[in-house]
């Protein structure tokens, strides 16, 4: 059963992205731009999310939403735990602002999704120029976060099978540094549902957990990273202990 809905899933969103995708790169070249085109993305996001909720039985929980910032231009980064496709699609379904990530440029080729997110004030950097690409990183950061537009980042930098913990690299804390934003860590469950580039996904409660900003002023980006880290994994093992469990 759980392969079949998995089926199904896969077959709605493949079938939904392609007119939102042609909708979102038809809408820009006649001219639309910024939040425009980001709320019929971000429709899609939610209509996928939805979409997981009916056919596989994936529903989502929330703590922590108070701790959001307040205030249309209210600049955060969010830094959020990485363990499948999930979170992708559920932070601009859930957050009261536009979103921009910062994602590898080979994503701009993925037919209809990529054409789309190339078309969204996003953030695509060619890893293989890290100095430029951070440059890069903190002049768009900066021009977005003035417009009210958060920046995400997942600072593991790839999913991580559910019960670890990935390296956690600095490149969210060195632009919160560098722009004077504070920080979001995020904790989520995803991998308890949608497993790691596993295709079968399974029913159940996704818990997301939102932390309380964190002031980047004055601070280092290791040392600001640390806290973060302590933070996202601390909670990893409240809202999960049993996926931490069993790797000890």
């Amino acid at each position: 059963m759980a392969f079949l809905r998995s089926v199904l899933h896969m077959a709605f969103m493949f079938c939904t992205v392609i007119p939102y995708a042609l909708l979102i790169v038809v809408a820009s070249v006649c001219g639309a731009r910024g939040d425009t085109l980001y709320v019929w993305a971000a429709r899609w996001l939610r209509l996928s999310i939805e979409a997981a909720r009916v056919i596989m039985g994936i529903r989502y929980q929330i703590q922590g939403q108070e701790n959001l910032p307040d205030g249309e231009t209210s600049p955060a980064i969010l830094l959020v735990k990485h363990q499948s496709t999930y979170e992708t699609f559920l932070m601009p379904a859930i957050m009261p602002h536009p979103l921009a990530y910062v994602f590898k440029k080979e994503l701009l080729y993925v037919p209809f999704f990529g054409w789309a997110i190339g078309k969204l004030d996003m953030i695509h950097i060619d890893r293989s120029q890290r100095a430029k690409a951070f440059a890069k990183v903190v002049e768009q950061g900066q021009a977005l976060l003035a417009k009210g537009v958060w920046v995400i980042m997942f600072p593991e930098g790839t999913r991580i099978p559910r019960g670890q913990r990935g390296q956690y690299k600095s490149g969210g804390t060195r632009l919160a540094v560098a722009t004077g934003a504070p920080v979001i860590p995020i904790a989520i469950t995803s991998a308890k549902c949608w497993p790691r580039r596993a295709f079968i996904k399974h029913p159940g409660v996704v818990d997301v957990s939102i932390g309380k900003p964190i002031p980047s002023v004055g601070r280092e980006a290791d040392e600001l990273m640390r806290e973060v880290e302590q933070w996202i994994e601390s909670e990893m093992h409240r809202l999960d202990p049993e996926a931490y469990a069993a790797k000890s």
